[in-house]
């Protein structure tokens, strides 16, 4: 598996654009809705602008900062519509993390004492899962984390059986999809990779949260373009005492470096769903996404 990362260097620019249309077949005589659309600004993350356009435009909209630190936008439609369309544009510079190697990190069962964790840690060591299935998951993650095994290294073995276990199928599931059966099936998407990592570690008493975001629409030449960068993508992140977070993409087998960009974080997708909201009227609805990542201004080739 691929390193945590790069020697840290110049960062990476990217433009990004996030499209959804909704199409009703029936009025909507009101509508509201929360949008978390704007990257997130970090260490190694500076989002320069986001701009957010609504339409039919709203009558009200307001943008405050939730509890997990995420630019939260709510808009609220009080005319009839027939259609809602929402772009978000942004540009984001990503800087890659430097080397962390597997020894710079204590045994897993030190990440799992709650005794010195953070608030922020612990909150994302329960779940809700049923205990049939946390002894399931609890059972296959050992397999990755025998006694002492340093962290980083346990997390990766964990990444890469999930990755080379799981089938990437975008038709197996949905959001509604229940966790039992994305694990008795071995299939789903991005979404449902990360929620099964979470999911393990979580039963080992690791803490581990949800990350949503973005991937590199298209590669630089010579580079592969990674699972899941047609829409917005999704992994994971594990708390390292020491360390702090560290994202991990078991989509992709992979640390993320400079090629994903941070949307929001939260316990579990519905703390970061990009959009959610209430309608009344519409009658069938049909949706489309697309998401468009290009970088704006590469390194020259060293």
């Amino acid at each position: 598996m691929p390193s945590s990362g790069s020697v840290e260097g110049a960062g990476v620019k990217y433009e990004v654009v996030h499209t959804t249309e909704y199409a009703y077949s029936g009025s909507v005589s009101v509508s509201h809705h929360i949008a978390r659309l704007s990257p997130r600004t970090l260490p190694r993350q500076r989002c320069d602008s986001h701009v957010l356009v609504v339409d039919p435009k709203p009558e009200v909209i307001t943008t405050h900062t939730d509890y997990f630190g995420n630019e939260t936008t709510f808009f609220l439609l009080q005319s009839a519509h027939a259609y809602l369309d929402v772009k978000a544009s942004s540009v984001v510079e990503v800087t890659a993390p430097a080397r962390l190697e597997d020894a710079d990190t204590p045994a897993w069962e030190v990440a799992a004492d709650r005794s010195h964790l953070p608030l922020e840690a612990i909150e994302c060591v329960f779940d809700t899962i049923p205990a049939r299935l946390r002894s399931e998951l609890a059972a296959y993650a050992r397999r990755s984390c025998a006694p002492g095994r340093p962290l980083l290294d346990a997390v990766a073995d964990l990444t890469a059986r999930i990755h080379a276990e799981f089938t990437y199928d975008q038709t197996a599931t949905t959001v509604a999809t229940p966790l039992q059966q994305v694990f008795a099936e071995r299939r789903g998407v991005c979404q449902d990779f990360a929620r099964i990592e979470i999911a393990c570690l979580r039963a080992l008493g690791v803490p581990a949260r949800y990350v949503s975001g973005y991937l590199e629409t298209i590669a630089p030449p010579g580079e592969a373009t990674l699972v899941g960068a047609a829409a917005s993508h999704a992994w994971l992140s594990v708390h390292c005492p020491g360390s702090g977070w560290i994202d991990v993409d078991p989509t992709n087998n992979l640390f993320p470096s400079d090629k994903h960009i941070t949307l929001a974080w939260g316990r579990g997708y519905g703390d970061v769903s990009p959009i959610r909201g209430v309608i009344l009227g519409g009658g069938e609805h049909s949706l489309h996404v697309s998401v468009d990542v290009r970088r704006i201004d590469a390194p020259e080739p060293g």
